[in-house]
Parts: C-alpha cells; structure tokens; sequence
C-alpha cells in the first residue's frame, strides 16, 4: 500500500472545476472527481460552508484529505468532500461570506485574501495499491470527518464503468431503485444503503460470500444490468405474491425472501386474505412475521415462532398442572412445574386459542418432540 502526503494549492484544484450534476463533479485539470457521478451530494449548510473558507483565509490548517489513486494520474475524493466543495462553489460564485460585517463573493475580494484562498494548500493524502490493501487501510482509518459506511468504502476501491452505472439506479435519492422499492426496503442512497442491499442480495443469491468479490468480478463490466435486473425481479416478485399492500411490510429482508423463496408456487389471492386473517388475529404479537410465515409455513413446522403467538400465563399453565396433577399426558410421567411448558391441546393453527381450556402442562423433553406446535 502506498500513501502519498502532498500538499496541492487550491488554485490548481480549481483549474477546470466543472459541475456536471449526475455526471459528476471534477476539478484539477480534469483529473480529480470531487464527486464522482451518482454519488452523495453536497451536505454542508452554509454556515458550515463559510466556515471553511475563513478557515483558509487565515491560513489554518483543514483536516487532511484522502484521495484514491483509480489509474494513470486520475483521482477521486475518498475524504474530504465537503471541504473542497465549500472552497470551489464559492469560487464559482456560488454563495458569499461575512469579513468585517459586509457579504463578499469571490469577484469582490480584496486581492490579498482572493490570492490567499488561490495560494492555500490542501493536504492531501494520495493512497495508491491493490483493492484489498486499500479496502483494509480504509476501514482501519475509517476516514476524518463523517465516517464512511462499510459500501461508500468499497466504492472507493472498485471504481470503474460498473460502478458508475450501478450507482445511476442506486445512489440518488430520487434514484429507479429508491422510486421502486420505497414502500418495501428502507435505506438512504445517499449513503450507498440501497446499493449495499442490493449487492447483499444478489450475492446471497449467486452463492457468493463477501459483496467485495462481486463487486471485484464486475468492476470492469460495461454496465450494472444484472444487478438492476435482480433488484427489480425482487420488487416485481413481491408485488406479485403480496398484492395487498401493507405499511409493516416496509424494512423487512425482501431480497432474502426472494432468494430463498422465488421459486416456490404461491395464489395471490390466498395470500391476500390469509395476511387479512392474520393481522386480525389476537393471537399474532408479530405482524411483520406474517409475511414470512405465509412463504414457508407449508414447508416448516416451525414457521409459526414467526408470529410470536401469545403464550399461556403462569396462573392458566399452574391450573392445567394441578389439573393433570403433574403428569405430562404424552409420556405418562410425574415432572415439578418447573420442568414442564405449557402447549396448545389444540394448534394454533387448527384454531385453537391460548386460553385455559386449550392449555395442557407437557414436558420439557415431549414438547420438544412434538410436531404440530403451533
């Protein structure tokens, strides 16, 4: 891993700053995105804005900046975003700032301080080496400044066509991805969360570990169809199976769901009443588990721990054990209360409720082994 301290005047930044909105932000001559296309947008309000550039008017120093090494003489901004905003907007006659109780912008500094911003350095950190070398050094540093998520990392590291095309659908807050699935996965694009999600998905998909080495095998690809593709495929796929929608199905793991559960055959009609039924029934304490519960009940035993059903209370389950007067009706053996659970003579799910009527003592060992618990 190299890393490189450099200190780079602010008017050579500056030379050929450019805005290109959604394509991008780029300044030294071309050779520096500040802010590569589709990724976070400018957060500093004005205050904090100013405040930057009165501190390179006098001359103090700014925190140390980060630039990533992405090949040739071509860099982007890892950390220090905000900071070089501030200086080129208001060079760009963006905004003013406040000397002496009079508003200035650029255009009508006195020649000192215009020439003192112009003549200011940056520090500048240039980090140079192997994706995994960067991708470590930048999670140990996890960078001054607002703390860069786990995927604004691996954006640093695996740049390339890919990436700016995956961040088109993904890293805008009024991105494609943000627009058609905001009523079912939560996360700021701003701050790669959708992107992330998405990558999670697809690689839980593909049988694929670690997001890094998707992201490695297609850093080079020419476009993020296959990504965007499966992201929709996921929505489309909920919508389907799900047409009735419901406010508690917003946050939950909809790529994993249709990982493992895509394939499987499902009537939307059934599934519309039976998420009505459910969410009516008392019984349920989890109603974001009915959605789950509905994709695999007809495959797991178990499916109903989903739903958190209501248990039966201490004095209900004391009266079933003095009722049976200790003795578990399955194994025909004398246990304490306390080496007993209380269980439904009648499921749950054959309509039975948690009250004391339906309320047998067993133990521990045949409530275990008893298939039909719910």
């Amino acid at each position: 891993m190299k890393i490189e301290p450099k200190q780079i005047k602010v008017r050579e930044i500056f030379d050929s700053y450019v805005d290109n909105g959604d394509d991008g932000v780029f300044a030294y001559g071309g050779k520096l995105a500040i802010r590569p296309a589709y990724q976070r947008e400018f957060v500093y309000n004005a205050e904090q804005a100013e405040a930057v550039l009165h501190t390179v008017l006098h001359g103090f120093p700014l925190n140390v900046m980060y630039w990533v090494n992405i090949g040739g003489d071509r860099y982007e901004v890892l950390d220090g975003q905000q900071r070089t905003l501030s200086v080129m907007q208001y060079l760009k006659h963006q905004f003013p700032i406040t000397i002496d109780g009079k508003r200035y912008y650029w255009d009508a500094l006195p020649d000192d301080k215009y020439q003192a911003i112009m003549n200011y350095d940056f520090m500048i950190y240039i980090c140079e080496g192997t994706e995994s070398e960067k991708l470590e050094w930048f999670r140990v540093v996890n960078i001054a400044g607002e703390k860069l998520t786990d995927q604004e990392l691996r954006n640093s590291v695996y740049t390339g066509q890919w990436l700016s095309d995956a961040k088109r659908y993904f890293s805008k807050r009024n991105c494609a991805a943000k627009l058609l699935s905001e009523r079912y996965i939560t996360g700021d694009p701003n701050r790669q969360e959708l992107l992330e999600k998405a990558l999670r998905g697809i690689c839980e998909f593909q049988g694929i570990r670690e997001i890094t080495e998707y992201m490695a095998a297609h850093k080079s690809d020419s476009d993020a169809d296959e990504l965007w593709q499966y992201f929709q495929d996921v929505i489309h796929w909920t919508e389907k199976i799900f047409p009735d929608y419901q406010p508690d199905m917003k946050g939950l793991d909809w790529c994993h769901f249709y990982n493992i559960y895509h394939t499987r055959t499902y009537n939307s009609s059934v599934m519309k009443s039976e998420v009505q039924r459910l969410h009516a029934d008392e019984e349920v304490q989890k109603k974001k588990g009915i959605y789950e519960y509905l994709l695999c009940r007809d495959n797991d035993p178990y499916a109903g721990r989903l739903l958190n059903l209501r248990a039966f209370d201490n004095r209900d389950k004391m009266t079933a054990y003095t009722r049976q007067k200790g003795i578990c009706p399955i194994c025909g053996k004398h246990f304490a209360f306390s080496e007993m659970e209380g269980d439904h003579i009648k499921p749950w799910s054959q309509g039975g409720a948690t009250v004391l009527e339906n309320c047998q003592m067993l133990c521990r060992e045949c409530n275990a082994r008893k298939t039909d618990k719910y």
